[in-house]
């Protein structure tokens, strides 16, 4: 059971760290939840800046239902940072609900998030709780942008391109793998899922701010098209992401490619083992701490309808640090009122765009939206 109100659960990890940080930020006291304790020591103690003034302990436990319920009995969130999460989120949430406390996670796993909705939705919405996988960068400054252009009545459709400077961790590059060979990316038609071409290959991008085109894949179908489903606004939802290290880019179908040709006829044990093999061998370190001249963001989004278009950019900085904050906010907000809604609901949803935009804003993080409306 914990005296602390926060979990993070992950925390040695890259971006459970920058939670913790940002926590310490807010002032809120919180749990290091993991493995291996002297990990996560080492992690709080090396990685975590200003940890000194942090009020937190350090707390392992198993990687099960009741052992994960029990350290989050009297916690009232969590942040998940452990992935891939379609392989080990199952018992973090089902051990948030049986110890009736919010989760929160970092996932850019589609079906992930899909299991998320139509397994546990209305178990949590009908116990009061939060379920909001998905607050992070790739997603919610994307959703952000999404959410501003719909302030425009009579738009449906959302066309929708996310890019990062830097290096994936070493989670992002498992995640990368077992989306693609553990599940099919989709879109949103109607109001229908629809499985984007796997054999499409990389698509070119213009984006704003750059005269060469970008380069930019599905990227697991993104959370963008699982949100707006049941948003009565919008029909159609398109999202690409990709990195702006176009040689990184060129080489990432060949990865992905040989790694579902080696694991094509392997049980569902074998293929995650080589998947985490593979992966090691493309990211097997920590990258370096963010470097906000080097490390930007893009998040672009054109709305339109039968009379109308928006089109809403947000260039940024860390987008690591970004989720880190996002986590650490979410969190925070949860500990002084409801959310906006229980039950499956982006941070959008479930925070409001325009205060997690505030919160982004304030932190340096990202610029003030560029937004054009034509009528």
């Amino acid at each position: 059971m914990s005296d602390k109100p926060v979990i993070v659960y992950g925390a040695s990890g890259y971006t459970g760290r920058l939670v913790c940080e940002y926590l310490r930020e807010f002032n809120v006291p919180f749990l290091a939840a993991g493995r291996d304790e002297e990990r996560l020591g080492s992690a709080m103690e090396r990685n975590v800046a200003g940890i000194e003034t942090a009020q937190y302990e350090v707390a392992t436990t198993e990687h099960t239902v009741d052992a994960l319920a029990k350290l989050f009995s009297g916690a009232s969130a969590v942040c998940n940072t452990v992935g891939p999460f379609a392989r080990y989120g199952p018992e973090v949430v089902e051990a948030c609900l049986a110890a009736g406390v919010h989760y929160l996670d970092t996932t850019g796993e589609q079906d992930w998030m899909i299991t998320c909705d139509e397994k546990y939705g209305a178990d949590f919405a009908a116990a009061g709780l939060l379920l909001a996988p998905g607050v992070a960068q790739m997603y919610t400054t994307g959703e952000i942008a999404a959410q501003v252009c719909l302030e425009q009545p009579g738009l449906d459709t959302l066309d929708i391109a996310v890019f990062w400077g830097g290096s994936p961790t070493i989670a992002s590059t498992q995640t990368i793998l077992v989306n693609a060979a553990m599940s099919t990316a989709h879109y949103l038609e109607q109001n229908t899922y629809q499985p984007w071409d796997p054999e499409a290959g990389l698509y070119q991008l213009s984006i704003p701010g750059q005269h060469e085109l970008a380069l930019a894949l599905p990227w697991g179908g993104t959370s963008h098209p699982v949100w707006f489903r049941n948003d009565p606004r919008v029909a159609n939802v398109r999202a690409l992401g990709g990195v702006f290290n176009k040689p990184l880019m060129l080489g990432v179908p060949q990865i992905v490619a040989a790694a579902l040709e080696a694991t094509k006829d392997m049980d569902t044990d074998a293929k995650y083992a080589a998947l985490d093999a593979t992966a090691a061998q493309v990211m097997n370190q920590m990258p370096p701490r963010e470097n906000p001249r080097l490390n930007k963001s893009l998040d672009s989004v054109h709305a339109s309808g039968p009379l109308g278009r928006a089109h809403c950019v947000i260039h940024g900085n860390s987008n690591y640090k970004q989720t880190g904050l996002l986590q650490a906010y979410a969190a925070y907000s949860l500990l002084q009122q409801p959310p906006r809604r229980v039950g499956f609901a982006s941070g959008c949803q479930a925070f409001g765009h325009r205060e997690l935009l505030g919160v982004l804003r304030s932190f340096g993080l990202v610029m003030e939206p560029v937004l054009t409306v034509e009528r």
